[in-house]
């Protein structure tokens, strides 16, 4: 009885070990090498998050191929939130051709101001 126990156990956790990694979304490596790079670091159930996820979308499709323009959810991935030193979400990161963190901003942040700071950071 014991032993088929710990046999139903094992089967479940690595069912749902499996599971759980098998719709997970892999995380781009930031900053993208030899490219300015604009991360978004969030929750796709937060308010302010929510309310960037369109911005977010038009940059990705507008830079592509001349910016990496990347959304990360910390709810779903809370190693990286404690990798960038995340304390408020959503929070914005940009960084250089060289990889180098240039500005951060902590809150919502209108397309504007990203297109602004994509163009300070010479992307055209």
């Amino acid at each position: 009885m014991k032993r088929s126990m710990l046999k139903m156990a094992a089967i479940i956790f690595f069912a749902v070990l499996i599971c759980g990694f098998a719709g997970a979304e892999p995380i781009p490596q930031v900053p993208v090498k030899d490219m300015v790079t604009m991360v978004d670091i969030g929750a796709k159930k937060c308010i302010p998050c929510k309310m960037m996820a369109p911005i977010m979308a038009e940059l990705e499709k507008e830079y592509k191929d001349r910016a990496a323009v990347i959304f990360i959810d910390v709810w779903e991935n809370p190693n990286e939130g404690r990798k960038f030193g995340i304390q408020t979400i959503p929070t914005q990161i940009f960084y250089d051709k060289t990889g180098k963190e240039v500005w951060r901003h902590v809150g919502f942040l209108d397309k504007k101001t990203i297109v602004a700071m994509l163009e300070k950071l010479g992307v055209k």
